[in-house]
C-alpha cells in the first residue's frame, strides 16, 4: 500500500509543477501593464558572464507603462540595453545615463489576439504534461507485484481524479488569463 501512496504523490508532484510552470509562463505573457515580470528573464553579459538582470539592476514599475532600471553598475548599462533589444520583447530601451526606460506600448486588438492564443497554447502544453503524469503513474502500477487488483484499480481511479483536478486548474488559469489580456 506504501508503493501505492508513493506513485500517487509522485503524480501529484509532477502535475502540481507543471501547474506551476504554466502560471511562470503566464507572468511573461504581458497584459497590457507594465511589469517586472516582463524582463525577469533578460540575461546580460556582465564582465564576461550572463547574469540576470534583477542581479545587476534595480528594476521598478514608476506607473502604468513604464519599466525603470537603474544599474547598480554604470559601465553596464550598454549591456543591459543590449540585452533586452536580443530578448525580442518588442521594446526600445532609452537610458539617460543613469537609468533605462522601457516604454510599454499598448496593445493592439490583433496583439491581444496573439498574446491569448500564445496563453492557449501554453494551457495545451501543460494539460499534455498533467496527461503524461497520469500515463507514467499508471504505467508504474502496471508493474507492481503481490498487489491486488482492486487496489490497483482504486489507484488508478485515485489519479484519474487527480488529473482532472490539474486540467480544470489549467483551464480556470487560461480563462482568467484570456480575460485579462482582453481587457482594454
Amino acid at each position: 500500500m506504501e508503493e501505492l501512496d508513493l506513485i500517487v504523490e509522485s503524480v501529484k508532484h509532477d502535475m502540481e509543477a507543471a501547474v506551476k510552470h504554466l502560471d511562470h509562463a503566464f507572468q511573461r505573457i504581458r497584459a497590457g501593464r507594465a511589469s517586472t515580470n516582463m524582463v525577469q528573464d533578460v540575461m546580460v553579459e556582465y564582465y564576461g558572464a550572463l547574469t540576470p538582470l534583477n542581479q545587476v539592476a534595480n528594476v521598478s514599475i514608476p506607473d502604468a507603462m513604464t519599466i525603470s532600471i537603474q544599474p547598480w553598475d554604470r559601465t553596464a548599462i550598454g549591456a543591459i540595453e543590449k540585452a533586452i533589444i536580443n530578448s525580442n520583447l518588442g521594446f526600445a530601451p532609452s537610458n539617460n545615463g543613469e537609468n533605462i526606460i522601457l516604454n510599454v506600448p499598448p496593445l493592439t486588438e490583433e496583439r491581444r489576439r496573439e498574446l491569448a492564443k500564445q496563453a492557449k497554447a501554453e494551457t495545451e502544453d501543460t494539460k499534455i504534461v498533467v496527461r503524461n503524469a497520469r500515463q507514467s503513474g499508471i504505467k508504474e502500477l502496471k508493474k507492481l507485484e503481490g498487489v491486488s487488483e482492486d487496489a490497483i484499480k482504486a489507484t488508478e481511479e485515485e489519479i484519474q481524479v487527480l488529473t482532472d483536478k490539474h486540467v480544470k486548474v489549467c483551464d480556470d488559469h487560461l480563462k482568467t488569463k484570456e480575460a485579462e489580456i482582453m481587457k482594454v
